[in-house]
């Protein structure tokens, strides 16, 4: 099993290379949507989450209020924390719960956790290759006024949230430009697809040599 550690700051086209590396037949894992599942209701993580912020982050039906624990953390570095100290174990438990599916499926995956956080949570060297998706911050901000309605302050804020492009570059392995069209970060991510596939067929023939 080949593991790949994904990440990029937001509107660089993260979204767009981990569902191209699904395509050429790569098991995505996202961790965005395991941060959900952390929290859904009877989870542990809601349980506790209801316990540390208080039962009215839980909505009527006992699912998480998001919005109100939005209000809670929003701005509040110390609660923020506390509710990373909470969501982020569960979710590494989930990503290796699936992790261990793949490659007991397929002794060749190749496995890409798409990460959003991955250099802020300080994950980057838990994989055999880390890929970064860059375009720069001020490009990024354009993105999001235009394709998610936000005011270019909002945009700005939440670009500027995340590691700055230098720290996120420093760790990668393989840089992918992603200032361009989506069939040119495809034909980015399709040769990055090639890359590894043959090293992973590589190494698994060597050890069927062993």
């Amino acid at each position: 099993m080949f593991r790949i550690g994904l990440t990029g700051g937001i509107a660089a086209g993260k979204s767009a290379v981990a569902r191209r590396l699904g395509e050429r037949g790569a098991v995505v894992i996202d961790h965005d949507v395991l941060a959900r599942e952390a929290v859904a209701p009877g989870s542990v993580g809601l349980v506790e989450v209801a316990e540390e912020f208080g039962h009215g982050v839980l909505a009527v039906d006992g699912s998480l209020d998001r919005a109100a624990l939005g209000r809670l953390v929003f701005g509040d570095g110390a609660a923020r924390s506390r509710l990373e100290d909470i969501v982020h174990p569960q979710v590494r438990r989930l990503a290796a719960e699936r992790e261990a599916m793949a490659g007991a499926a397929d002794p060749r995956a190749v496995v890409v956790h798409d990460i959003p956080l991955l250099v802020e949570t300080g994950q980057a060297d838990r994989f055999h290759l880390l890929v970064v998706v860059h375009a720069p911050a001020e490009q990024r901000v354009e993105r999001l006024v235009a394709g998610r309605a936000l005011t270019p302050a909002e945009a700005r804020s939440r670009v500027e949230a995340q590691a700055d492009d230098a720290e996120r570059l420093a760790l990668a392995d393989v840089v992918l430009d992603g200032t361009g069209t989506l069939q040119q970060l495809q034909g980015q991510v399709d040769e990055l697809w090639e890359r590894v596939s043959g090293e992973v067929a590589e190494e698994l023939d060597a050890e069927d040599l062993v």
